[in-house]
């Protein structure tokens, strides 16, 4: 049985995925603060199936931190097949008040962790003819307003994709899911009105975190011959930003 590696996977749309790869794959669950959330998860995954389902904590903070997170993965089931970099920090940074705090939390958790996690496991990937699907953002190509260090991060992560699966192949393939409304912020953004944005989606309503969940499932298990793309889950959105 393959094993998954999902980042960020205590809750919201990392835990939809690993409960959704947890169908084929062993899992393990990487999370930073939320203890708690992730243990408990683990406990539920493997009471549907024993020995299926590890936490693992890192703060991914550099190339150190994602080394040991790669090295710590491995050794729960002594392989990593799928690697989903979905950990992410989200929040407006209006010119004016941006501050490099922010601009070193936005772009390290949504590029520099997701490359550096992704070179320390390009390895054992090949190995096993693995895969890597990224969690990018359908604003990385139409950028949402006061969210311009997000918006640039995820249009990095979007080129990166792309140019890993042309680095990694024929080995390794590499993809990104891209999600319109799916779960709202926790906290009131600037620039993000839930009553606009619905207004403007073809499909007249906000997705379900199993939308994504099934599309990464999809890139991870069934999609033997997709390298290199983005896949927009969003309704329609995309169409009317």
């Amino acid at each position: 049985m393959a094993t998954a590696l999902i980042t960020g996977a205590a809750a919201r749309l990392g835990r939809a995925i690993a409960e959704e790869l947890h169908r084929e794959h062993r899992v393990v669950i990487h999370y930073r603060h939320s203890a708690e959330a992730a243990l408990a998860l683990v406990e539920t995954l493997n009471q549907r199936r024993a020995g299926s389902a590890a936490a693992v904590q890192s703060n991914l903070d550099g190339l150190e931190a994602c080394q040991q997170l790669a090295d710590a993965a491995r050794a729960c089931f002594g392989e990593i097949d799928v690697l989903v970099n979905n950990a992410s920090a989200f929040y407006p940074t209006p010119i004016g008040t941006a501050d490099e705090h922010q601009w070193e939390e936005l772009m390290g958790s949504n590029l520099k962790a997701p490359f550096f996690l992704s070179q320390a496991l390009a390895p054992t990937l090949a190995e096993s003819n693995g895969c890597i699907v990224n969690l990018a953002d359908i604003h990385a190509d139409k950028p949402m307003p006061n969210h311009t260090i997000y918006s640039a991060a995820k249009a990095g992560l979007v080129m990166m994709t792309k140019s890993l699966a042309r680095e990694l192949a024929p080995q390794v393939r590499v993809n990104g899911v891209a999600p319109g409304a799916i779960l709202w912020p926790e906290q009131e953004s600037q620039g993000y009105n839930k009553e606009q944005i619905l207004a403007r989606i073809p499909m007249q309503r906000s997705g379900d975190p199993k939308d994504i969940a099934r599309t990464v499932r999809f890139l991870a298990a069934d999609a033997p011959y997709i390298t290199g793309q983005i896949i927009a889950v969003d309704g329609g959105r995309s169409l009317n930003i």
